[in-house]
């Protein structure tokens, strides 16, 4: 461990003499001056660990070289000697902050070096107070920056915190490009600091190559080169810190201008905690990217998906009640036929007109149910009546049920609660439950649609008489592209199971409840809040 560094200033030679020789022999490092001016100046380029001043001298007084030597290195420990001690001293270097004061002359070598050390213990201890202060905020800055997950938000609010934490004028955040081995500069707060030298290898560099952060003073820490670099570009210190964040590499650093305090050692602590902080913050933002990308894209499946399965609902709808498209359409022919005939008497080409008015009015209803099916419809949850919807979905296949010989028997409770969902995404998972149970029934049956409220839940069940599910079959039949039956696309109940579960329920088959198959859609009642 280096033993600390203590600069001695006493216009009187004997006493700087003394003071080294005790403190050397304690295995201090010292440098002595009687020069206080000289003092200052070894001050500005080197780190010194303890200032012991005398008060009283000629050309400067000590208090005005403490403030000097602070203004340079705000985190040294102060330790004031005079001979002419009074109460109103003592209160001026308690104002001071000084961290001790010793009387000349010096009854035993003993005495300034216990002066030394405790006011060395006092400083650290202060320090340490004030670290723990200056830490206090990260917890709140810490869950600031893990909130935001833009990325393009994210570094302006971590420049801002760096500033703000740090008090200081400038602070940036630049991507180093593998490609052309240089800093591209993403952020930045206060002007942009030496770009062009960054380019040929400055301090920001340095830290990026290294891989080790950086923090230079005017006056120390860092080597004479760095120093020069900072005066020349009219800062009093500079810090620098490698971020390692999504596979890439980048700096951040803070700075500040000359004619302010330099960095201290507790700002440097902040400063490392706030470059780790914004590796993990970006991270974060980058993973909270991905995520809502990758849900954007399963949402955009889901909804193709849907659209595609309603395509092929419609096309077994549309199949499943041809015939009562081509019977209305083959009497209105024919009504037409005998209307235009000559021979036929005026009464009963009115008949027939009449006729074919009635064959075309039933022929749009037809129309106008499966457009109802084909219109999307909105997205937005809306109150919706269950009964009505299953109400309107039989009625739009109970031709074609009837005509296959389905009987189908409804039980609706009277305290059916509307629930929030997508009317037209309930419809078609209605409609395809209903056409699985007609395909399923080929020679004629019963269909079973029962509505009732369970708890917090509207509870529908869809029971047939047909032959059921294979016991083998019943665990695969909601994974897409399994289908029970020939020509099925295998998508009917994957998307249907899709739909309820996007609305909060559940699309289950219930086993053991013959005969046939029995499939239970549970949906919450909720607030649409």
């Amino acid at each position: 461990m280096t033993a600390p560094t203590i600069l001695v200033i006493d216009d009187e030679p004997g006493i700087t003499r003394l003071c080294e020789r005790l403190l050397k022999r304690a295995d201090f490092s010292v440098v002595s001056f009687t020069d206080p001016f000289r003092a200052l100046e070894y001050a500005e380029h080197n780190h010194i660990d303890l200032l012991l001043v005398d008060i009283r001298m000629p050309d400067i007084n000590g208090f005005e070289v403490i403030a000097r030597v602070r203004q340079q290195q705000p985190e040294v420990a102060i330790l004031v000697m005079t001979g002419f001690g009074t109460l109103e001293m003592a209160v001026q270097a308690l104002r001071q902050g000084v961290d001790g004061l010793i009387l000349k002359p010096f009854e035993a070598g003993e005495e300034l070096v216990q002066a030394v050390q405790q006011a060395l213990q006092d400083n650290q201890r202060k320090r340490e107070a004030a670290r723990i202060q200056a830490l206090r905020p990260l917890f709140d800055i810490t869950e600031a920056l893990l909130a935001e997950t833009r990325p393009d938000r994210l570094l302006g609010l971590i420049l801002s915190a760096v500033c703000g934490q740090l008090r200081c004028e400038h602070a940036g955040f630049y991507e180093y490009v593998e490609e052309e081995q240089t800093l591209r500069l993403l952020a930045v707060q206060g002007e942009v600091f030496a770009d062009d030298e960054e380019r040929r290898g400055g301090v920001l560099l340095r830290a990026n190559t290294s891989g080790a952060a950086t923090w230079v003073n005017v006056t120390g820490p860092g080597d004479a080169e760095m120093q020069a670099y900072l005066a020349e570009r009219g800062l009093v210190s500079i810090m620098a810190a490698p971020v390692m964040y999504a596979n890439r590499r980048g700096v951040m650093y803070a700075a500040r201008q000359t004619g302010n305090d330099p960095f201290r050692e507790v700002d440097w602590e902040m400063f490392l905690l706030l470059s780790r902080q914004a590796a993990i913050a970006m991270e974060n933002a980058r993973l909270y990217a991905e995520l809502r990308d990758y849900v954007q894209r399963v949402e955009d499946s889901q909804q193709a998906l849907i659209r595609a399965e309603k395509m092929a609902t419609a096309g077994r709808l549309t199949a499943s009640i041809a015939h009562e498209i081509n019977n209305p359409l083959q009497a209105v022919q024919n009504c037409l036929h005998l209307a235009t005939r000559k021979d036929m008497p005026p009464e009963k080409q009115q008949e027939y007109l009449n006729l074919a008015k009635t064959e075309l009015d039933r022929l749009m209803s037809t129309v106008q149910r499966m457009l109802d099916f084909y219109r999307p419809g909105g997205v937005e949850p809306q109150r919706v009546d269950v009964a009505d919807l299953l109400r309107h979905v039989i009625d739009l296949l109970s031709p074609q049920l009837t005509a296959r010989g389905i009987r189908v028997t409804t039980g609706f409770s009277s305290k059916l609660p509307r629930i929030l969902a997508v009317s037209s995404q309930l419809q078609q998972v209605f409609i395809n439950l209903i056409l699985n149970a007609y395909d399923a029934m080929p020679e004629g049956g019963e269909l079973r649609v029962i509505a009732r409220p369970v708890k917090d839940t509207v509870e529908i069940m869809f029971q047939d008489s047909g032959p059921g599910i294979p016991p083998e079959d019943r665990s695969r039949i909601f994974e897409p592209f399994v289908s029970t039956k020939e020509g099925g696309t295998g998508l009917g109940l994957p998307v249907s199971y899709g739909i309820i579960s996007a609305h909060g329920g559940n699309l289950d088959l219930v086993p053991d409840r013959g005969p046939g198959a029995c499939f239970r859609v549970t949906l919450p009642v909720k607030d649409e809040g």
